[in-house]
């Protein structure tokens, strides 16, 4: 049997569409359907059911994806292994969520682009999960970091981290409010105070007044910035109260430059993911960053 239909058969497993495999495999989409026609004439068993958005895989597909697609990710991974001495030929694409990319990921995998030749080159980009996911799905990217667990079979997802996020404010805005007050009359006490967010939805502000006091928020924001290191600068400059990832404001806490408003008993948490094409793993540079970025997520918790 052609182990190229053999591939662009469980490339279409994984991705559920012809278009998507056809984008992956750097193929047209008759040439993709082509191909697995003809292993569904060597078979002769449908592989798939064709759908409107998408295919299913019949039940033979499920059993041959099963036991081809183990022996594919080897044979590749013994190619990639024959290219791993130049590293060169090695480029890693990492994208993730702006704060988190700049401030966790980045750091811990620059150590992995030296000259001890076994390093890669690395390009980030930035984007929301949606955007990070459909990137990885098209071939865009290697490797993404995700506050969302992709669902299918083409992405694959390990838990990295676990984010406690934190409602603050600079220390007048404490003040004001005085020590204890929160816990006694609820959120009511800070319904005068303006709002600082990442977008008009007031995603963090929401989800904690949801998670902690079981209400909705009744300021909207005031202001509105696309990146919480700069939601970070206004808050400490005396704008608002805003929700943050207690990573990226353990610093300006500890400096006194904002003050933590509330310490619930069970904070709220986000979990950020680690997402890779299913089978990619296969490919060196790629397992390194993954295996890399674990270890160094057991000390950002």
């Amino acid at each position: 049997m052609d182990l190229a239909l053999l591939r662009t058969f469980v490339t279409v497993h994984r991705a559920g569409s012809f278009t998507r495999a056809a984008a992956l495999l750097g193929l047209s989409q008759p040439a993709v359907t082509s191909q697995i026609r003809t292993l569904e004439r060597q078979l002769g068993r449908p592989l798939f059911l064709r759908q409107a958005r998408g295919v299913t895989p019949t039940t033979i597909g499920d059993e041959l994806a099963h036991k081809a697609a183990p022996h594919l990710d080897a044979l590749v991974e013994i190619a990639e292994t024959g290219l791993e001495e130049d590293s060169s030929l090695r480029t890693l694409h990492l994208a993730g969520p702006p704060e988190f990319t700049a401030e966790r990921a980045l750091p811990a995998l620059t150590e992995l682009t030296g000259e001890d030749g076994q390093g890669f080159a690395l390009r980030a980009s930035f984007g929301t999960a949606e955007e990070v996911l459909e990137g990885l799905a098209a071939g865009h990217h290697d490797l993404a970091i995700s506050t969302v667990r992709p669902r299918g079979a083409l992405l694959s997802a390990t838990a990295l981290c676990d984010e406690e996020h934190v409602l603050v404010a600079a220390p007048p805005w404490a003040e004001r409010i005085g020590s204890g007050t929160l816990h006694r009359t609820g959120p009511s006490v800070l319904e005068h105070i303006p709002v600082v967010e990442v977008h008009e939805s007031l995603p963090f502000v929401a989800r904690y007044w949801a998670s902690v006091f079981d209400s909705r928020p009744v300021a909207p924001g005031t202001v509105i910035v696309p990146d919480l290191r700069a939601v970070l600068a206004c808050v400490a400059a005396g704008a608002g109260l805003a929700v943050l990832p207690r990573y990226l404001c353990a610093g300006a806490l500890e400096r006194d430059d904002v003050v933590a408003l509330h310490e619930p008993a069970v904070p709220p948490l986000r979990t950020y993911f680690l997402v890779v094409r299913t089978g990619t793993l296969a490919m060196p540079h790629i397992a390194r960053a993954h295996e890399w970025l674990e270890r160094a997520a057991t000390g950002w918790c």
